[in-house]
């Protein structure tokens, strides 16, 4: 029972998917980051199907590609977008650390957000386009499938072992919690980015290991980059973090589909 309170006080969090009510509790808390991978893996799953019933009910490629973007909008509400807008504003306004902390908090929006969300959207879309148009789709899907797990899991990672920037929000409140419970929680994230890390090699040997670099790349450069920006890293810099890392992926998996053509 305590595993499932776990779960689904996991997807009420990082998902917009219904879950029973009930009086959370601080044991129910304490594990729920290491359930944050299991949203990438509804995610995933939804992704692979729609490719697949797409396909096969000949769906154009254009309407396949805008649907399959929707998926992790749709599945979790768009938080970590929101949290990539935030910085986005944030690191434009090339501010003081603290400044930038205190533009994190404000709900408005600028300029430089939506350009940089719509920049990342086209990189986006632009690349999924190639892989759907890839004779190694299906593998390639497949691949980044499991990406949205490695994606949540190294960002439940990073909340696990990198510095905070603030003494408060949910991510502060996340990691109090997660960190009663600390070795659990690295143990079982471990093992979904293990997981996801052997599913990508298996579906693509390769591709799965340029995406998975790559996954790995732009989380050296959130540590980086949070670090040096704002002191650490913040609830904003996770949602940053797990958008700029699927577009990173998608890059390299459209790189690898145009590079595999060519061999």
């Amino acid at each position: 029972m305590r595993v499932l309170r776990t779960i689904a006080v996991a997807f009420s969090l990082y998902s917009r998917i219904p879950m029973p009510r009930f009086q959370w509790h601080d044991e129910d808390m304490t594990y729920s980051l290491s359930c944050f991978p299991c949203v990438g893996g509804v995610i995933g799953l939804i992704w692979w199907a729609v490719y697949t019933i797409g396909n096969k009910i000949g769906l154009p490629p254009s309407a396949l590609c805008f649907l399959m973007t929707a998926i992790p909008l749709m599945v979790t509400g768009g938080f970590h977008v929101d949290g990539f807008m935030d910085v986005s504003d944030a690191l434009s306004s090339f501010r003081t650390k603290e400044q930038k902390l205190a533009i994190l908090k404000d709900p408005h929006i600028g300029a430089f957000a939506v350009i940089r969300l719509s920049l990342a959207g086209l990189i986006y879309m632009a690349s999924l386009s190639v892989v759907l148009a890839s004779e190694k789709a299906p593998c390639l899907i497949i691949v980044q499938a499991a990406g949205f797990v490695l994606a949540r899991g190294l960002s439940g990672l990073a909340i696990l072992i990198f510095r905070s920037a603030k003494n408060e929000g949910m991510l502060y409140d996340e990691l109090s919690s997660a960190g009663k419970g600390r070795k659990g929680n690295l143990m079982m994230t471990g093992i979904w980015l293990a997981g996801a890390c052997l599913l990508m090699i298996y579906a693509g040997y390769l591709t799965g290991l340029a995406v998975a670099g790559a996954a790995v790349a732009a989380f050296l450069w959130y540590r980086r980059k949070s670090y040096t920006e704002f002191g650490g890293i913040t609830g904003d810099t996770a949602g940053w973090f797990v958008t700029v890392c699927e577009v990173a992926m998608t890059a390299v998996a459209a790189i690898a589909a145009i590079v595999l053509k060519m061999i």
